[in-house]
């Protein structure tokens, strides 16, 4: 009988799944210098986020409602990389951005169309549990079986087929009420998960184009859709999220009975539109693109050492083995989909971002066994919020860095997320993966010991005013950095009459988190009437410790105020909102919402700041926590080309020097641009910038960077050299006023982490 050709893959670490937990994760693990496959069974990678499904990526920022909360890492470079290459939103653009970046890896074998089917375990070393030695896949096209063969694997999957062959213990489906007591659990167990989707491309051919629906085509008439759905005749993609079925089903066994179902059903919508009548203008529209692989959302959820639960996200719990963080809200979906009566989703925003530990992301009893993306050990309810990709991908690349680091000390997962974890927590650092609140102390940065200087800073900040004005109609919230205090800020404003402003200084519950919370003093200024009037806010906050703080104004509709012409550096403007009686099925509605992401307020700092002192660039953050966490150079026009220099009493021997830029985590990004900043290379980041060192009084060059549009520069040195001191010379931005560095890092020479 004739036999299929057989092939080996013999890597250090084999990742199944090529979504975004996985590419990050092969890239985390390669970048760690580990062998790695990356196998994946569609011929694109990216997953739901690919051409074939083109789901929006969306991540902890939630479309704007969290604050300094996107993805820095791998997925960050991912974000920046598609801002650049793709600022249309082209779904196949996307796609090569993803295939660029692994591609971009020579440590990395790329297996598409390679579909795993079998699972090869042995026992492992402690009682009861097992380990995986081999899984074995089917290469579509080709007709090749091949076998991966690793220590170590990750299943990013989705679906978790990796985990299922090896026995590792799983959920499926929603746990009661008395497993967690979470709120938001069913007091019964159900197999209830959230369903799947198929989304729809339309356009505008300039001339009429018919539509036959085909036999399948659901009547949306005979449905509840059209009364408890959004129609719109020119919306498209992922604006149609809510096209959902199968929750009631076995979303794996049942994928082609729920494929066969929402294709109906979007065809069916499309026929309401362009047949019905009810739609103007519709015409000339055509359908130019419909999928035809089911976005999945839910399936298995592994357990690991840790269960995340709805508690740990609305709490914020802080873990001893953090990784990365979520903030998506808690965003469940009715089983019955698109046919429920009810909304389409409920959400439950957490107070800010949260944590999420390295417990959940291994097997509890596969020994080698890691996951990512939404197949983490979490609750049904958790689970809500981590499923959204651009969190698969940070996930991914925890998940990736701590094989690989627990690969090459001979760790279990268990030990390193326990009494081994300052190893993956100085490798994390080191790879400036995505990650909130995680403190710098690994003794091989010699920059930690760096006396730290500029040629300027930034202490008085202001915002040259636009020329435009905005009514004051709600309260808003100035959220500002105190370091170490916080005295006078003056608005710039129209008043209409005489009146009183009103005003409280208000405090926030983490620094992470930036909705106003307890009043710790309140005040009140009489204002003229008049235009373009400078009006003074006394703060006055005296902290030892630099932290935010919020001022909150009251509105009054007789004031208009000004517009500026940037954004500040740590500055956030919040406007309280009303519930409206549409906001009333969300379950914990958020009070604050960031607005005028485009422009600041017209304001100046009265008193001098240290919040954007140099020596934060050796400091424990590396990006927005309890303040800016970054060094900014005072403007152009005062400073045009400034300098940051780091200095030795007595030299150091060094082999790698990082520089952390700052990428603006406040601005909120997606892959395929329902909206957009309109800047391909975000403002804040140098441009160009020469990097030297110092011996025996001589300065040498190491780098000289040229239009650069990345966050984290590694600059490896040809040899280990001895140096006293390192400079950072910046030469111009890509449109900031001012220069920001985040971090400068100097490690010793033989410290781990060489790519």
């Amino acid at each position: 009988m004739p036999e299929f050709e057989r092939l080996d893959s013999r890597t250090d670490v084999t990742v199944v799944g090529g979504g975004l937990a996985g590419i990050c994760a092969a890239i985390a693990a390669a970048r760690a210098g580990q062998s790695v496959a990356l196998v994946q069974n569609r011929p694109v990678l990216g997953g739901n986020s690919s051409s074939e499904v083109r789901v929006w990526v969306c991540g902890a920022t939630a479309h704007g409602a969290q604050s300094y909360a996107r993805e820095t890492g791998i997925m960050g470079e991912l974000w920046l990389e598609n801002q650049f290459r793709n600022p249309e939103g082209n779904p196949y653009y996307w796609d090569l951005t993803l295939l660029e970046a692994v591609r971009a890896e020579p440590n990395i074998q790329l297996w598409l169309n390679t579909d795993v089917r079998e699972v090869e375990v042995s026992a492992g070393s402690t009682d009861g549990g097992t380990s995986i030695s081999s899984v074995t896949g089917w290469q579509q096209g080709s007709e090749k079986i091949v076998t991966f063969t690793s220590p170590v694997f990750l299943d990013c999957s989705g679906d978790g087929i990796v985990g299922f062959l090896a026995g590792a213990d799983h959920r499926l489906g929603r746990e009661p009420f008395s497993t967690y007591q979470e709120p938001w659990a069913p007091e019964v167990p159900d197999n209830n998960t959230l369903g799947s989707t198929i989304l729809f491309y339309s356009k505008d051919i300039g001339e009429p184009s018919k539509f036959v629906p085909p036999s399948f085509a659901v009547d949306i008439t005979k449905t509840s859709i059209p009364e408890y759905r959004v129609i719109d005749s020119r919306a498209k993609g992922c604006a149609y999220w809510w096209i959902e079925w199968g929750g009631e089903l076995d979303v794996v066994a049942d994928n082609e009975r729920i494929r066969d179902e929402l294709q109906g059903v979007v065809y069916g919508i499309w026929d309401h539109i362009k047949n019905s009548g009810e739609f103007s203008d519709v015409e000339n529209l055509t359908l130019e693109w419909i999928g035809s692989v089911p976005g999945k959302r839910e399936y298995r959820r592994f357990l690991g050492d840790h269960v995340l639960t709805q508690h740990d996200v609305l709490e914020q719990t802080k873990f001893e083995d953090p990784v990365t963080f979520g903030g998506w809200s808690i965003d469940l979906h009715p089983a019955g989909g698109v046919y429920a009566t009810e909304h389409g989703s409920n959400h439950w925003f957490s107070p800010g971002t949260y944590d999420v530990p390295l417990r959940s992301l291994y097997s509890r009893n596969v020994e080698n066994l890691w996951m990512a993306g939404r197949n983490i050990s979490a609750s049904h309810v958790a689970f809500g919020t981590t499923r959204v990709m651009a969190t698969c991908g940070a996930l991914g690349e925890a998940a990736g860095l701590a094989a690989a680091t627990a690969h090459e000390h001979g760790l279990t997962p268990r030990e390193l997320a326990t009494s081994e974890f300052a190893l993956m927590r100085h490798a994390m650092v080191r790879n400036d993966t995505s990650t909130i609140g995680l403190a710098h102390d690994d003794p091989a940065d010699l920059a930690r010991t760096a006396r730290v200087s500029a040629s300027s800073t930034l202490t008085l900040p202001s915002v040259t005013p636009s020329g435009e004005t905005v009514a004051f109609e709600h309260d808003i919230a100035l959220v500002l950095p105190a370091a170490p205090g916080l005295g006078r800020i003056e608005l710039l404003l129209d008043a209409a009459e005489d009146l009183t402003l009103r005003y409280e200084i208000r405090d926030l519950s983490d620094p992470r988190n930036y909705q106003p919370n307890e009043e710790l003093s309140s005040g009140e200024v009489n204002v003229s009437a008049g235009d373009k009037q400078w009006v003074a806010i006394d703060a006055d906050v005296a902290d030892a410790e630099p932290r935010n703080v919020a001022i909150v104004l009251h509105a009054d509709a007789r004031v208009r105020l000004w517009t500026g012409e940037a954004i500040l550096p740590g500055l956030l403007v919040l406007q309280r909102r009303d519930l409206n009686p549409d906001d009333a099925w969300t379950e914990h509605f958020r009070e604050w919402k960031p607005i005028l992401e485009a422009e600041g307020l017209a304001l100046r700092f009265v008193d001098p700041t240290e919040a954007f002192a140099p020596e934060l660039v050796i400091g424990p953050y590396a990006r927005p926590y309890g303040g800016p966490q970054m060094w900014v150079s005072a403007g152009q026009g005062t400073d045009p080309t400034p300098q940051l220099l780091l200095e030795w009493d007595n030299p150091v021997t060094v082999e790698e020097l990082q520089v952390v830029l700052d990428d603006d985590v406040r601005i909120d990004l997606i892959n395929l641009h329902h909206h957009r900043t309109p800047d391909e290379v975000l403002p804040t980041l140098l441009k160009d910038y020469d990097l030297q060192v110092r011996t025996d009084g001589q300065w040498q060059n190491v780098a000289e960077v040229r239009d650069n549009r990345h966050r984290h520069q590694r600059h490896w040195l040809t040899e280990p050299a001895t140096i006293d001191a390192v400079r950072v010379q910046c030469l111009a931005t890509n449109g900031a006023e001012s220069s920001h560095v985040v971090a400068v890092r100097a490690y010793e020479a033989g410290s781990a982490g060489r790519r």
